[in-house]
């Protein structure tokens, strides 16, 4: 190769890699150049600050290079973890649905052994067993206050079985399919529910108000020791609903001296608009009711 200077004159450059050389010398030259830094760097230790700078440089590339593989395994991590927060979640709510209709329970009954603690040398306790559903329908007439639940036939579910929720008393199942399970709500007009007061243990008969939002409390008479803020639990009468679960909450008692029954209305203790989590509960007393039910001759009421 020829290239001309100033004056004009040629001279010639020889590159150390031709166009025209095999890649076998270039290959050859380059490996002998190779040891030769080598050596000088394990003999002399010239090498090293260069080693350090390289590093520095090469450090982000090396960091990028590495990202996606990161962000694959952050990824990855972050679905398997909330995938299983949820199946916790679900199981956490479960087990703390049980663990509040048990409190209910315990609630009531230190209630019941401050009035009767004379009579009782223990604490009465009284183990149910429930199964845990779930709400998926509501009906949609706004006269009716039913729900369904995903629970049937199949999961031994019948006809009277009550249903709470992590806060009181929500209803009883009034029909039964395989799989699913329709339940009247305490609000509902049709419904009755037998209740005490748990200040005092005066019983009364709850039913659903025309508003559908409210209890009231029938024919109790105007002398009756009933205050706003009183707690009514489920007093068992009537072999339906178990004894000593929250109902309702007094928020209104007025007193007519022309009337011979005061108006007294209750808020549900039960979120009956909220939350999907529900709990069926198998008394002996709803046992015994469905196995005299039947018992009954075809026919018979």
């Amino acid at each position: 190769m020829y290239l001309e200077d100033s004056t004009g004159q040629e001279f010639s450059i020889n590159p150390i890699f031709r166009k025209g050389q095999s890649i076998w010398a270039r290959f050859t030259l380059l490996m002998l150049v190779s040891l030769v830094l080598m050596f000088v760097d394990h003999r002399f230790d010239y090498l090293k600050q260069a080693r350090s700078y390289l590093g520095v440089v090469v450090t982000p590339i090396q960091w990028l290079a590495d990202t996606p593989a990161r962000l694959f395994s952050l990824a990855s991590d972050a679905v398997s973890s909330h995938t299983g927060l949820i199946e916790d979640n679900a199981r956490l709510n479960a087990r703390n649905l049980i663990l509040e209709q048990k409190l209910q329970k315990y609630a009531a009954l230190t209630a019941q052994n401050v009035r009767l603690r004379e009579l009782l040398n223990s604490s009465q306790v009284v183990e149910e067993r429930v199964t845990v559903a779930e709400l998926i329908g509501i009906d949609p007439d706004p006269q009716v206050k039913q729900i369904i639940i995903n629970k049937g036939s199949a999961d031994n579910v019948y006809v009277g079985l009550p249903l709470l929720d992590a806060h009181g008393v929500m209803g009883q199942v009034i029909s039964v399919t395989p799989f699913t399970s329709r339940v009247l709500l305490i609000t509902d007009s049709n419904n009755r529910v037998p209740v005490q007061v748990n200040r005092n243990g005066y019983r009364a008969i709850a039913v659903g108000t025309e508003s559908g939002d409210d209890l009231e409390l029938l024919h109790v008479p105007d002398t009756a020791d009933i205050q706003e803020g009183d707690l009514l639990v489920s007093s068992g009468l009537g072999q339906r609903y178990p004894f000593g679960y929250p109902v309702a909450v007094v928020t209104e008692v007025a007193r007519d001296t022309g009337r011979p029954f005061a108006r007294i209305v209750a808020k549900p203790a039960a979120q009956l608009n909220e939350g999907r989590l529900v709990m069926l509960v198998f008394t002996e007393a709803a046992e015994a009711a469905r196995q005299q039910q039947a018992d009954k001759p075809e026919g018979e009421g």
